[in-house]
């Protein structure tokens, strides 16, 4: 049922899910792009001290006896100490890609900057542009490097002049701004989507308040849609009101329908009874049983169809304890002289969803059927099984009923006793009346013996 629930279409869920799936996506991209501008921002920053090196480099270098290259005394502490995280080198172009070292920082030792091929072509095709690149370090360590090819005077043969440092510090405040870039977007997207989730319950408000006075209405507890509702759900409330005092038009009709059809029919039948009875003989006999039975029909179907036209129209409640202790106290007394006792039990807060004879019919003659066939004892329970669902269960201490004849006592004036009172209606009429009412009956054996009748009525809230 949960399962179900989940899969089937949600205004809320699909608002939800929706605002809050757009959300992410930008709050992503965003948090993608501010982590890339910042790591270009350092980089930059990065790149512009290894220029500045380069730069002093080339400003200083001087050429001294048989073209040698001789590099300025810079003053950074941090090239000067052995694997520092900070160097430099002058190197020439050699074939095939590679490089000859002339002069390089203290901090290499004895150690070199390693550049692919592909950078040193790139450098020697574009003199005087500085080139970006990644390698290793000494202590293979990711260096960020720099490499420009420059002509010196008095000097024919170009050379390289190379700068890398220590990229590890950056990469770690690119980490902790997206470490603390990801926390701060995460609780601005969970703030997000409580919000979205407050904004489509408050602005769907209006259409949970219209759903329940709709069940207000259904169940009797209303007449009609009292609330004022926004603009767009205005026409739908007026068109409810509209439908539910149709319905109650239509339900008033039908049974005035049913009055007059009573009417109609039991006036001829009545003549025809009591002329049956003034000129007696076995005419006489025959009209007056057919008549008789005519009208148990009529009852019958007149009954069915009031209650038929009552579960269409407005709901009412009706309290089972109460009409389970009327009944009790009346059949004790009915069949008082066959020692019958009834025990009821049922919940205070327990309601029939519809009218009250409806009960009074179902229940008494379940009731009086287990008075008639029981030895002394009559067990009834009414216990909720759901929200708008409840079970009656009458048992009897009788000699019950066998499994291969209860559906034929659900027949029409089915009696399994002719020798027994009354017209065989009891059980069909209130197996009638309960699907009339969307409920079931069934028959099964007693606890106490005899035969168990466990009906499945509608629910009112209390």
């Amino acid at each position: 049922m949960k399962l179900e629930a989940l899969r089937s279409p949600s205004l809320v869920r699909r608002l939800v899910i929706l605002a809050a799936g757009w959300s992410l996506v930008v709050l992503l991209v965003t948090a993608v792009v501010l982590a890339m501008l910042f790591q270009q921002a350092a980089l930059r920053r990065f790149d512009q001290g290894l220029s500045e090196l380069i730069d002093n480099l080339l400003a200083g270098a001087t050429i001294g006896d048989d073209q040698e290259v001789i590099a300025p005394a810079l003053t950074d502490l941090r090239a000067l100490r052995a694997y520092s995280g900070k160097y430099w080198q002058v190197a020439e172009p050699a074939s095939g890609g590679a490089l000859r070292v002339i002069v390089r920082s203290r901090s290499l030792w004895d150690s070199d900057l390693k550049a692919p091929a592909d950078i040193v072509e790139e450098v020697a095709a574009t003199p005087g542009k500085p080139v970006v690149y990644d390698t290793r370090g000494p202590l293979n360590e990711p260096l960020r490097a720099m490499a420009s090819q420059a002509k010196l005077p008095g000097r024919d043969a170009p050379v390289i002049f190379m700068a890398a440092e220590d990229r590890s510090p950056v990469d770690r405040d690119v980490r902790g701004f997206i470490a603390a870039t990801a926390l701060a977007f995460g609780l601005l997207a969970a703030g997000m989507i409580g919000a979205v989730v407050v904004q489509v319950r408050v602005g769907l408000a209006p259409l949970f308040d219209l759903r329940r006075e709709v069940a207000s209405v259904r169940r009797g507890k209303a007449e009609r849609l009292m609330g004022t509702y926004p603009t767009e759900l205005s026409p739908l409330a007026e068109e409810l009101n509209a439908l539910v005092a149709h319905n109650q038009e239509v339900v008033e009709r039908q049974r005035t329908h049913v009055g007059n059809l009573a009417h109609a029919l039991k006036t001829p039948l009545s003549v025809m009874t009591t002329e049956a009875e003034q000129q007696p003989g076995p005419l006489a006999e025959v009209v007056a049983r057919q008549a008789d039975a005519m009208r148990r029909q009529v009852d019958h179907h007149l009954r069915r169809a009031r209650a038929a036209a009552r579960t269409q129209g407005q709901g009412e409640r009706t309290s089972v304890a109460e009409v389970l202790d009327e009944l009790a106290r009346t059949l004790e007394r009915i069949f008082q002289d066959k020692g019958v006792t009834v025990d009821w039990d049922a919940e205070d807060d327990l309601y029939f969803l519809g009218e009250r004879q409806d009960l009074l019919e179902i229940a008494g003659n379940a009731m009086d059927n287990a008075c008639k066939w029981c030895r002394g004892r009559v067990r009834v329970r009414a216990k909720p099984l759901s929200a708008n669902r409840f079970r009656l269960v009458v048992e009897d201490d009788g000699a019950g009923l066998p499994p291969d004849r209860r559906e034929e006592v659900l027949k029409r004036g089915a009696r399994l006793d002719e020798a027994a009172p009354g017209s065989g209606l009891g059980l069909n009429i209130i197996d009638e009346l309960a699907r009339a009412y969307g409920g079931s009956l069934r028959l099964g054996d007693a606890a106490l013996g005899g035969l168990s009748v466990e009906l499945e009525l509608p629910r009112a809230e209390a």
